[in-house]
């Protein structure tokens, strides 16, 4: 969950480092660092700081480091707290290797307690500081390359490595076992980081390095091996999206830059998937076979977070509309139970990243077992596509706000197509039907676009809420998993406890909550449900809870049950996840606001999930 950054090259490396962690603050943001090879010396200097990237930026400008190779790190603490002697780059005894990480060794302990006993001299309360002290025991009558496939060798757990040495000055080592690492392809130049947007400014061209491969980068050179050595070819891949997508553009936060272009993406989407003479869908990357998924007698689906609860509105549509029965689990207990999966069973993973642990160690389970994986991902190259049978990209571009929102209604909408593309081949619809669905799907893009005219209302309305110590979030069939997520993002970015539920559970524990100092935000579209809902509303009422419903444009009932509503235009219910999404990011993202909270980057939290 941590970011990393290297280069090798002619220019000066400070500036290139710091502008790539710039673009992978979104992974951590609790201490940051640098190190620099000087040009003239071959000595390591290095800069290191608690806080956000500013404070290590304003360090660099009372001590600048000279050089044209060096790593950067920004940190998400797992092991010691957020100071500058935890904060990477970790250097050896000599002070001639410095090393950045992103992962866990879990064997940390005993390595370290091994070093101890043999004379190394530790600085941090990191696991990553076993790893240059390894690497330094070995780096004597060998190579840096050398030293470092050694001490690999002897760690458990997972890591994405910079390395760099003062006795080598011209290289700039990469490793990955379990978390991301890429390589930017440059002309006399190369770069090495944790996500394609720390290099954008400088390369469109990328290498995806693959699972316990290692990498040697010099100005004119890229080698790339497997942990024992032998060479491996690999052809670069050219990222088609542009560094201006992974910026602000005028908006105060990136969460709301993502929030106001989910009407583009979905319009994209459907553009890109369906053809519209024959209604037929399009996932070029879904390599699995027709026949097979013809065959598939059951559905799973692994998610974490934000997507964990797309891929609950995924279970009501794929039931509904394709007749399979459908389980969905979070990603760190689908791996530890006894799955009873078999190659009937389709294993659906959903990720944004395409690098979130748990739900990688899931569908190597999966696949174990015989399943067939169709991974619903953002990223190209990610480590989970990589390792899927077939694949859904979900072509929403970089989401650099650490709360998932664009990102989520695009899974939705692979969803709704996924659904249908199979209840195609699987002859569950007839055309006709399928017909009118499409034309409903296609309103979607205009009906979340009337949305966003009135954000402002939305804007005022959640400011007015925004005292309250804790909410309630409820929703029932298609739309319960839309209040859970409502609840978490209002969790992620306003720390406001808050909790989602099946409107019908309400009675069955969580009413004994409502009172006067609680906030209830009920989903109470147009639908089959809609009478239960309009009764949950009365209870909440009866206790003095304050309501905010979300309503259907044109219900007249909902104004004698709710002073404050927000409307959503019409639509089929089936669809109505997709519009409902856009409010309550909304109320998330302006009672944050309100209340002064890091939008963009909550305490405590990273986007890319790495680590167990």
């Amino acid at each position: 969950m941590c970011g990393i950054i290297g280069y090798v090259g002619n220019r000066p490396a400070q500036g290139i480092l710091l502008k790539g962690l710039k673009r992978l603050e979104y992974r951590g943001y609790d201490s940051s660092g640098i190190s620099v090879i000087h040009s003239q010396k071959n000595k390591i200097s290095t800069r290191k700081s608690p806080g956000k990237i500013a404070n290590l930026e304003n360090l660099l400008i009372k001590s600048s480091l000279c050089g044209n190779i060096g790593i950067a790190h920004v940190r998400w603490a797992t092991h010691g707290a957020p100071t500058q002697a935890n904060a990477h780059p970790h250097r050896d005894c000599k002070g001639e290797i410095a090393i950045v990480h992103n992962g866990i060794i879990e064997n940390y302990a005993s390595l370290k307690s091994s070093l101890i006993k043999e004379g190394h001299y530790f600085k941090s309360q990191t696991d990553t500081e076993v790893i240059v002290h390894l690497i330094e025991k070995f780096y004597k009558r060998i190579p840096l390359e050398e030293a470092v496939r050694k001490a690999l060798k002897l760690l458990d757990g997972s890591f994405a490595l910079g390395v760099i040495s003062s006795r080598e000055p011209d290289k700039l080592i990469g490793a990955r076992s379990s978390s991301p690492l890429i390589v930017g392809v440059g002309k006399g130049e190369n770069f090495l980081a944790s996500d394609v947007p720390a290099v954008l400014d400088s390369t469109k061209e990328v290498i995806f390095l693959e699972e316990n491969e290692l990498v040697v980068l010099t100005k004119p050179r890229i080698k790339i091996t497997n942990i024992d050595g032998s060479v491996i070819s690999r052809d670069s891949t050219r990222i088609t999206w542009d560094i201006a997508e992974a910026q602000k553009q005028g908006y105060k936060h990136f969460m709301l830059k993502e929030i106001n272009e989910q009407p583009k993406i979905a319009e994209n989407i459907l553009k890109l998937r369906l053809q519209k003479e024959t209604n037929r869908i399009f996932f070029e990357e879904q390599k699995i076979p027709q026949e097979k998924l013809k065959k598939i007698k059951q559905i799973s689906i692994v998610a974490c977070g934000t997507a964990y609860h797309a891929g609950l509105v995924g279970k009501y549509i794929l039931e509904a509309i394709c007749k399979i029965p459908v389980s969905v689990d979070v990603s760190s207990e689908f791996r530890y139970r006894n799955l009873l999966i078999d190659n009937e069973t389709l294993v659906i993973a959903v990720s944004q990243s395409g690098e979130t642990a748990d739900t990688l160690a899931g569908i190597r389970e999966a696949r174990k077992l015989g399943s067939s994986v169709l991974s619903i991902c953002n990223v190209p190259g990610s480590s989970l596509t990589r390792e899927s049978d077939g694949l859904i990209y979900t072509h929403a571009g970089p989401e650099m706000g650490v709360a998932s929102t664009k990102a989520y209604t695009a899974q939705l909408l692979a969803f709704y197509l996924l659904a249908f593309y199979l209840a195609n081949i699987r002859n569950v619809l007839s055309q006709e039907q399928i017909a009118q669905y499409f034309a409903e799907l296609k309103k979607i893009p205009g009906q979340q676009k009337k949305i966003l005219k009135d954000q402002d209302a939305i804007a005022r309305l959640s400011r007015r809420h925004s005292h309250f110590g804790s909410f309630l979030y409820l929703g029932r069939q298609i739309n319960f998993p839309s209040a859970l997520e409502g609840a978490l993002k209002l969790k992620e970015i306003s720390y406001i406890p808050a909790e989602g539920y099946a409107a019908g559970e309400m009675k069955h524990g969580p009413i004994a909550l409502i009172d006067e100092y609680r906030a209830v935000v009920c989903i109470v579209n147009e639908s089959h449900v809609y009478e239960k809902m309009l009764s949950n509303l009365q209870e909440i009422r009866a206790r003095d809870g304050k309501l905010i419903a979300i309503a259907s444009s044109g219900d007249k009932k909902i104004k004698v049950q709710a002073k404050e509503v927000i409307y959503v235009p019409r639509c089929d219910e089936l669809f109505s996840p997709l519009l409902v999404a856009l409010p309550l990011q909304l109320i998330a993202y302006h009672i944050a606001r309100k209340r002064g909270c890091d939008v963009d980057q909550p305490r405590n939290l990273a986007k890319s999930v790495t680590v167990e």
